[in-house]
């Protein structure tokens, strides 16, 4: 055995020890809106991975101007109302190129020990072509000792026909496991889109 920079072990014949993390997605659950009132994750959420991510494509809302929001749940799905802590940023750029924003912090969007869901992409446009992506990751859900960060980075087309690019984060204020986690609209129901629920090894 040999250890490489930043205390990687290899075996003899030059591969990674089984032991050591590669930091590879195992994809554990596709799920498609179709007129959806909701996208829930109510399996595999547990132990096995240390992080999980979820990975929204071409989501499209039924209504304009709401947003994509989330929840935790520790008791398998029946209730989505854990306490929660974040915070909001934003940056923005409009198609006419007449706006643009800097990095700006949306109050209106965080919350404060509160049970509501948070919203993860906010102001989406419901046009023919409008769609919405991004990436949200939780941390050691299954943790009994520490509280669940969660760390979202999303892009829309707006209802004001501007890109915008989402920074969320913050975290589920529990030291129950997390085994659950929901997906809505502020508003009506997921008209259209993929989320994607990976472990990472």
């Amino acid at each position: 055995m040999a250890v490489v920079s930043g205390g990687t072990t290899l075996i003899d014949n030059g591969t990674l020890d089984a032991g050591v993390p590669t930091g590879s997605l195992i994809l554990l659950s596709t799920q498609t809106a179709s007129a959806s009132a909701n996208i829930s994750f109510t399996s595999d959420i547990d132990s096995t991975y240390d992080s999980y991510v979820f990975k929204f494509i071409d989501i499209h809302p039924q209504n304009s101007g709401v947003n994509l929001e989330f929840n935790f749940s520790t008791d398998g799905g029946s209730n989505y109302n854990v306490t929660k802590t974040t915070t909001f940023f934003t940056s923005a750029h409009s198609e006419d190129d007449t706006s643009e924003a800097q990095l700006e912090y949306r109050a209106a969007q965080d919350l404060a020990q509160s049970t509501s869901f948070q919203p993860i992409i906010w102001n989406i446009a419901n046009n023919n072509d409008d769609c919405n992506v991004g990436t949200l990751q939780i941390f050691n859900p299954s943790s009994t000792t520490f509280v669940k960060h969660f760390i979202a980075t999303t892009n829309i087309s707006s209802a004001s026909a501007t890109t915008k690019n989402h920074y969320v984060a913050g975290y589920g204020n529990t030291t129950n496991s997390v085994d659950a986690v929901r997906f809505q609209m502020s508003s009506g129901n997921i008209d259209d889109g993929i989320i994607k629920m990976y472990g990472v090894k």
